[in-house]
């Protein structure tokens, strides 16, 4: 799976020969996974239509401030949208015009005003005849582009519209890609380091019928998963039973039903890893004995002896040599003292705390509600969100313990 998997890219398209290209650009941002819209110069259009790049990008395609319909029905087209929107944007063909005026602040057009207003990472694609790109003017625009933070992706040379043979051809949308994919995969700050990730609550049979369990969905641990990959990570992911699902190249997914089976899957894997996080809802008991057969009602009472189940987040805690590790603590009282105390006891590097108190917060929800602490004590305190923003506050709290 490409890294563009679920970005969303915003493509700028300039008046350049060049703006052809970018149908095939388009499909093959598409095929990678993400999702792509398109803002257009109004000059752009004579090399290429905005029903073309529409159709591909299955996207409306923009290229002035506002659509004009009948007169009470004018829609605005906003940059400031459009640019926080976007996971990535990229001019291309990125004219000596379009670049002179992107390095110099000029706001003319729609697609200026966005880049203007973009948060995010912003590549740019020259294309132009060979004596406009060799020209001093042309490599000041690119030499301030790239003092901005922006990324150059350089043309390649070969035959140009004019005839002349030299650099100046935007280079081709397969390059373009994995440029892009190479560039995002070499400033993930997790890239080559190995993240285990438990999930899930455990079942624990009392007979082939019948289980001793809980209401974990699994949600946050696939999230926290997600966001792993999505840093550059390779992640192993122990689950309990969930109808989570999820597919990423960079996703190993291990599925166990009991805590024994994920303690010995932690086990395996934990000597090799950088970072683990037992998000999982693992059992504190499970049944001394489990029958053959159901067990058939016959009894008006039943009593079921329980023996404590192995605790995988301590047994870690006891043989951590470089791992940096979380746990997580679900309760209903004494949250922080009962919290801090795991973490000692633990010998955890973070403790992620959630309590059922809190509406939104907790089993089988979409949002969760978390406090941080570390080692120190320093507590960290999140507002109620979406499980993917609590992942990604967890992960921006441990790459700040690593890289510290």
């Amino acid at each position: 799976m490409s890294v563009l998997s679920g970005k969303n890219i915003l493509l700028g398209v300039t008046a350049g020969i060049a703006a052809y290209k970018t149908a095939h650009l388009v499909r093959l941002f598409v095929k990678a996974g993400a999702q792509v819209k398109v803002v257009m110069t109004p000059a752009s259009k004579d090399f290429v239509t905005s029903l073309t790049l529409s159709t591909l990008s299955k996207n409306p395609v923009y290229s002035t401030f506002f659509d004009k319909g009948d007169e009470e029905n004018e829609e605005w087209n906003s940059h400031v949208d459009l640019g926080l929107w976007a996971n990535y944007m990229v001019v291309a063909p990125a004219t000596a015009n379009t670049l002179s005026k992107m390095a110099n602040g000029v706001c003319d057009n729609l697609l200026l005003a966005t880049y203007l207003s973009a948060k995010c990472k912003v590549y740019f694609a020259p294309a132009m005849d060979l004596d406009m790109y060799q020209h001093p003017a042309t490599k000041q625009s690119i030499q301030k582009l790239q003092s901005f933070g922006n990324v150059f992706i350089p043309p390649s040379s070969g035959e140009l519209a004019s005839g002349l043979v030299g650099e100046g051809r935007m280079e081709e949308p397969e390059n373009i890609i994995s440029f892009i994919e190479n560039d995002i995969l070499n400033s993930l700050p997790l890239l080559n380091k190995k993240v285990l990730i438990t999930a899930g609550p455990t079942y624990e049979a009392i007979d082939p019928v019948r289980f001793i369990g809980n209401h974990s969905s699994g949600k946050m641990g696939f999230e926290l998963a997600k966001a792993a990959a999505n840093l550059g990570a390779e992640v192993y992911l122990i689950t309990g039973p969930s109808n989570e699902k999820i597919s990423h190249s960079l996703i190993h997914r291990i599925d166990v039903v009991s805590a024994d089976e994920m303690y010995s899957e932690v086990h395996k894997i934990y000597s090799k890893v950088d970072v683990a996080i037992l998000s999982a809802a693992v059992s504190d008991y499970k049944p001394k004995y489990t029958a053959q057969n159901k067990i058939k009602k016959s009894e008006d009472t039943f009593t079921i002896e329980l023996v404590k189940t192995q605790d995988i987040l301590a047994s870690l805690g006891k043989i951590k040599e470089k791992q940096f590790l979380v746990g997580f603590a679900l309760e209903t009282d004494n949250e922080i003292k009962n919290a801090l105390t795991k973490l000692k006891n633990k010998n955890l590097d973070l403790i992620v705390l959630n309590s059922l108190q809190d509406k939104g917060a907790g089993f089988k929800e979409d949002t969760n509600k978390v406090a941080i602490i570390d080692k120190v004590e320093k507590i960290s305190e999140f507002g109620l969100k979406s499980k993917a923003e609590v992942a990604t506050d967890i992960f921006n709290e441990i790459l700040n313990k690593i890289y510290a």
